[in-house]
């Protein structure tokens, strides 16, 4: 593998936060790095991030700085290649970083494990042939996210995922799903949400799919039927600790590709990135598709 590492740095990550660390950042960064091989790059606009993964030499480290949306960019431009990406986790979700352990990690230990760290590989999700990393959601979620992005600043991770919850529940409108699995149709009916996982979290934490493996070489579903808007406040509980599997509205289903068609455009999120809205997501996953950097 070469030598060579990219940092990929997004200032807005974080609310902001990696932008007011920038100088610390590079300090720390160029410090622990102790080489010429070496390419710090400060993301100037959305979809920045993605050509600079994708420009990186071929076989090098290209580390994520921010949250999941600079995550999502570079395993979007380095999907496909020999390419391994790193993270440093300072995101308001970091449901990526979690997927691999590395989310409690200081600045330092972080650091660290991406210059030197071992390379493994993680199953890679495609949906409608685009590259995601950890999370798929389909519905109610996405409109979390897409709530979530007018929240306070001052609220991360969780407590911002529950606030954009609450914000959009009025709005409950459940749209018709049918779920295929390899050309068999395992739901049909109203759903609040389809989550087609690599790893087990997402929204800052919250355990849709608490046994999701990110190198089965599966994607691990869950579907949420038709809840109410009391329905989905009761859930919220069990939800947040893992403890919702049993709930008789949920369903779970693990294969290799699913397409999601809807009576309607529904919204989606991969990664926390908002996808237009869509009637169909044909998903699948690309097993050990994704070169990763881990301690």
């Amino acid at each position: 593998m070469s030598s060579f590492t990219t940092f990929v740095i997004n200032p807005a990550a974080g609310r902001g936060r990696v932008g007011q660390m920038l100088r610390q950042l590079e300090t720390t960064i160029r410090q622990h790095a102790r080489s010429s091989n070496l390419q710090i790059t400060i993301t100037q606009a959305p979809g920045h991030g993605l050509e600079v993964a994708r420009s990186a030499p071929a076989g090098s480290r290209v580390v994520a700085v921010g949250g999941d949306g600079t995550v999502h960019e570079v395993v979007r431009g380095i999907a496909g290649s020999d390419k391994a990406i790193g993270v440093i986790p300072i995101g308001s979700g970091n449901d990526f970083a979690r997927m691999l352990g590395l989310h409690r990690f200081s600045l330092e230990a972080a650091l660290q494990t991406a210059l030197h760290g071992s390379v493994h590989s993680v199953d890679l999700g495609l949906v409608n042939g685009q590259p995601y990393g950890a999370s798929l959601g389909i519905g109610f979620d996405a409109a979390v996210a897409r709530k979530a992005l007018s929240a306070p600043t001052f609220l991360r991770g969780m407590p911002r995922y529950l606030y954009s919850i609450f914000g959009v529940l009025k709005e409950l409108e459940l749209p018709t799903l049918e779920l295929v699995q390899n050309g068999q149709t395992v739901y049909q009916g109203p759903s609040l949400l389809v989550a087609l996982m690599n790893g087990p979290a997402y929204g800052g934490g919250i355990p849709i799919v608490p046994d999701a493996v990110p190198t089965d070489g599966l994607i691990s579903v869950a579907v949420a039927g038709a809840f109410s808007r009391l329905g989905v406040v009761g859930i919220l509980p069990r939800l947040i600790v893992g403890q919702h599997v049993h709930h008789p509205r949920l369903h779970f289903f693990q294969g290799t590709e699913f397409t999601a068609r809807f009576d309607r455009p529904v919204p989606a999120h991969s990664d926390g990135e908002l996808l237009l809205p869509s009637h169909t997501y044909q998903v699948q996953v690309v097993p050990g598709g994704l070169r990763v950097i881990r301690p």
